[in-house]
C-alpha cells in the first residue's frame, strides 16, 4: 500500500516526497480522504508508457501486411475523404 500525503502534508513536505519516490516508494496524494493522484519516479512511469509508434509507422506496417482490396478498401477512397473546394465564403 502506497504511502498517503494531503495535498496540504504534500506542499510542506514536497522535498520528503520527492526523495521517498527517488528511493522507490509510490505516493499517493488525497483531497479530503480521496485518492485524487499518485507519485512515481520516472523510471516507474517509464515502464508504464513505453514509446508508442508514429502513426505514419503503424499504417506502413499495415499496408506492407495487408492489401487494401483484401479489407474491402478501395485504392481511391483515402482521396475522396477531403473535399477538393477551397470551403465556404465567411464574411468577417
Amino acid at each position: 500500500m502506497p504511502k498517503r500525503y494531503s495535498i496540504a502534508e504534500a506542499r510542506a513536505n514536497l522535498p520528503t516526497i520527492v526523495d521517498e519516490v527517488e528511493a522507490g516508494s509510490t505516493i499517493e496524494l488525497t483531497r479530503r480522504g480521496k485518492p485524487i493522484a499518485v507519485v512515481l519516479s520516472r523510471q516507474e512511469y517509464d515502464a508504464l508508457r513505453p514509446e508508442r509508434p508514429r502513426f505514419s509507422e503503424t499504417y506502413r506496417h499495415f499496408l506492407e501486411r495487408f492489401r487494401l482490396e483484401e479489407i474491402g478498401v478501395n485504392r481511391d477512397y483515402f482521396g475522396a475523404l477531403r473535399a477538393a473546394s477551397s470551403g465556404r465564403k465567411v464574411a468577417l
